[in-house]
């Protein structure tokens, strides 16, 4: 069970170097790989459940169904990591274009008020 372990860990550290760095193209390129393999796994689990079993006993896990519970919590925390940073970036998005919305109003509405001198 070490190996598995050890290999969390670092999907985790990974998980958390993807949501703390920036985006871009090349993130993109790099999550939509990661979908693929994503979907190739998920397909593989349907035609051959014994190939899990046997790469769960290898990584020191009992059972193919438990190794697929693990990937999927594994996934699922990768997930929630880009959709944080996503939403984070939408967020100051949105606070930007307040304050610039907030600014054009004001400097309207500074030209048609009269002056009350």
């Amino acid at each position: 069970m070490i190996v598995f372990q050890i290999l969390a860990v670092v999907v985790i550290v990974i998980a958390a170097f993807f949501m703390l760095r920036g985006g871009g193209a090349r993130h993109q390129a790099i999550r939509r790989i990661l979908m693929l393999l994503f979907i190739v796994a998920a397909a593989s689990s349907v035609f051959f459940p014994g190939l899990w079993t046997a790469v769960a006993n290898i990584v020191g896990i009992g059972r193919g169904a438990d190794l697929l519970l693990y990937l999927t919590v594994l996934i699922f925390l990768g997930f929630v990591a880009t959709t944080y940073r996503r939403f984070r970036h939408l967020e100051n998005d949105v606070t930007e274009l307040s304050r610039q919305l907030a600014l054009v109003q004001a400097k309207a509405l500074d030209k048609t008020t009269p002056p009350t001198d």
